[in-house]
């Protein structure tokens, strides 16, 4: 880093193998010496200066490495401004250095993850928002990357280039060289063996894959084919980082320009037509854990690169309508198809979606995605992501037509058959196809019809809501589809197909019972309190207030308020449950009625106005003892615990 001492006018250019060095010294005190990456990492110049010697091809690799190490210690985040001329930095990578410098960027874009459970409570998220009311380091991040011309497009091109575009097999070797020092080099060759092992068994020639591509170059077949391999691995760990680096972008504030890019450079279009040959070109088991979303996956690369796949497809399609962009040309004419024949109008964004941006080929992502699905193991945690990007499909206002796309496509029974049938013993994969069923069922008669023919006996249906009641947090979403379906199916009493199946369908019989959905409104309630509320379980909230929007149409909230106190004192504890309840509900006003939350969500979801979920809680948080719809009117004096700030601490 010293300038020179001399007086000299040009500055003396270092020696590349002297950089080298130091480059390498300073990599193995970090590794060898507890304390020295810390250090490193204090001093901001240092870090700074390190991304200018990425401008050099042949220290690029153990400079990268070197700063991955610092910066995954470091304690404040780095700001990308700072670093000098980023954007030409950018520039003048070519697209291998580019995805290695995607996992660098990975550590700069993405909000620090905090371990500890409580900070995870909304109360604690909501009383961190507040003290940072500004954009967050990584958020600014985000925005300088999304300034650099060409970036995006570059991305794109990575993530869905073909193996055969990538690098020529002539420097292969000196490439795997440099790979192996930038990888975690276990895992690399583990990957290159299984891969070369499996290549070798295919081969007529019976040597180990290894010693038959040193011994016989010339004549082994797998001299064609063990570099074709290793390239296939080598293009799978790029995609997962430039994979994941759009995945964050797209979660960013900035998503409706990052949006606008994936479409207009054909991301979509292109993972489609990788998803065959290079994406699930062959089943991966995958018996390991599910990665939240900033874990950093320990898995086999074809693993980390499914996952990335699956998490982008998520992010891509929730609540945004370029999620028709999934489609190919002739599913899209189908999804216009079914509205006509079901004389409703098309939705706004099929119609908006711009035809030369769709995926080409026989089938869609979707449709590909849903093959595979179906094809998947019961315990398969790859069957968590599935579900999750064909929810996100689904999310939103509801779709009619796009409930028959994959109701035609034998979705339903898909998720009956795993929530029944399989054994699935996984509560991640279980919640996932509960919301999914949800989503594909909500006010759609047609599915209830579809539910009914599949769960045909009582013992299916037995089993069904053993599953539904083993875990409330997990299977709420769908309980609340079924509230909400029951209710719109009720006031459309002209249509003949509709009494058919509220008549003989066992599931929406079993919710019209008012015994039964107190008996659900009354577990929700109990299950969560307002310190330990998370992201996860406050739907179980927003299922007991539509349980009870509901009962306020319909003049009953009276009766349900009373059911629930003679329920706490049939259980001994008078005042605990509605206590809980009324303080919920006030968080509930403080955390949705803040300017920064977004309630279209709520709206969408239920088909009931937000201001009607407003005024609801409104009413039930009413101070008059007399008010025969204010939780306040059913809790005796001594039991009261309303003046208790629970919301302060």
């Amino acid at each position: 880093m010293r300038p020179t001492l001399t007086m000299q006018k040009k500055k003396p250019q270092m020696n590349d193998d002297l950089v080298k060095d130091c480059l390498s010294v300073l990599y193995n005190c970090c590794i060898c010496t507890e304390g020295v990456t810390k250090s490193l990492a204090a001093r901001d110049d240092f870090v700074l200066f390190l991304f200018t010697l990425m401008t050099n091809k042949k220290t690029f690799l153990q400079t990268a490495t070197l700063i991955e190490d610092i910066l995954g210690v470091k304690k404040d985040m780095i700001q990308l401004e700072g670093i000098p001329n980023l954007s030409g930095l950018v520039q003048s990578f070519d697209q291998q250095q580019l995805a290695n410098f995607c996992r660098i960027l990975s550590v700069t874009i993405s909000e620090p993850d905090v371990r500890n459970d409580d900070k995870h409570t909304l109360l604690a998220k909501n009383a961190q928002q507040k003290r940072n009311a500004s954009p967050s380091r990584a958020e600014v991040n985000q925005v300088t990357l999304l300034n650099i011309p060409g970036f995006i497009e570059r991305l794109c091109k990575l993530a869905t280039r073909k193996v055969s575009e990538a690098t020529g097999a002539s420097n292969f070797l000196q490439e795997l060289e440099d790979w192996y020092t930038w990888l975690d080099n276990a895992l690399v060759l583990d990957a290159l063996m299984q891969m070369a092992t499996e290549e070798a068994e295919h081969s007529s020639t019976g040597q180990h894959p290894l010693c038959s591509y040193e011994s016989s170059m010339a004549t082994s077949p797998l001299r064609h084919r063990l570099p074709q391999s290793m390239k296939i691995v080598h293009e799978i760990m790029y995609k997962v980082e430039v994979l994941y680096v759009l995945c964050v972008l797209l979660m960013g504030r900035q998503r409706n320009q990052v949006h606008k890019m994936l479409a207009e450079f054909r991301l979509i279009p292109g993972l489609n037509n990788l998803f065959d040959k290079l994406i699930w070109r062959k089943y991966t088991s995958s018996d390991h854990v599910v990665h939240g979303q900033n874990e950093n996956c320990d898995c086999s690369p074809e693993i980390s690169f499914k996952i990335q796949f699956l998490r982008l497809l998520q992010s891509f399609s929730d609540h945004h309508e370029n999620k028709y962009l999934l489609l190919n040309s002739q599913e899209l004419n189908e999804l216009s198809a079914i509205s006509l024949k079901a004389n409703i109008p098309e939705v706004e964004a099929l119609v908006n979606t711009d035809r030369s941006l769709v995926c080409d080929g026989k089938k869609g992502l979707l449709t590909r995605l849903l093959a595979v699905m179906k094809r998947e193991p019961p315990d398969s945690s790859f069957r968590f992501w599935q579900a999750r990007a064909v929810e996100s499909f689904l999310r939103g206002a509801t779709s009619y037509a796009d409930q028959m796309f994959l109701l035609k496509r034998g979705l339903l029974e898909h998720i009956l058959f795993c929530i029944i049938d399989s054994g699935c013993k996984s509560r991640d994969v279980l919640q996932s196809y509960f919301d999914l069923l949800g989503e594909l069922m909500k006010f759609n008669i047609d599915a209830f019809k579809r539910f009914n023919k599949y769960v045909s006996t009582d013992d299916k249906f037995q089993t069904f809501m053993t599953q539904i009641n083993s875990s409330l947090v997990d299977s709420n979403m769908l309980v609340r589809c079924i509230v909400l379906s029951l209710d719109r199916f009720e006031s459309q009493t002209e249509d003949v197909k509709v009494v058919e199946v509220l008549s003989e369908c066992c599931l929406l019989s079993y919710m019209a019972r008012v015994e039964n959905r107190l008996s659900f409104l009354f577990r929700l309630v109990n299950v969560i309190n307002v310190q330990t509320l998370t992201q996860e379980n406050v739907s179980c909230l927003n299922t007991s207030l539509v349980v009870l929007m509901l009962a306020r149409r319909r003049g009953k909230l009276p009766f349900y308020l009373n059911t629930l106190r003679e329920k706490e004192y049939a259980e001994k504890y008078p005042g605990c449950l509605l206590n809980n309840f009324h303080n919920l509900l006030r968080f509930w006003q403080r955390h949705y009625l803040n300017k920064d939350k977004d309630s279209t969500c709520l709206e969408n979801s239920s088909c009931i106005p937000f201001d009607y979920w407003k005024e609801t809680v409104s009413v039930l948080l009413g101070s008059d003892r007399t008010s025969l719809c204010a939780i306040a009117s059913y809790i005796d004096e001594p039991f009261m615990e309303l003046d208790r700030d629970l919301l302060e601490d």
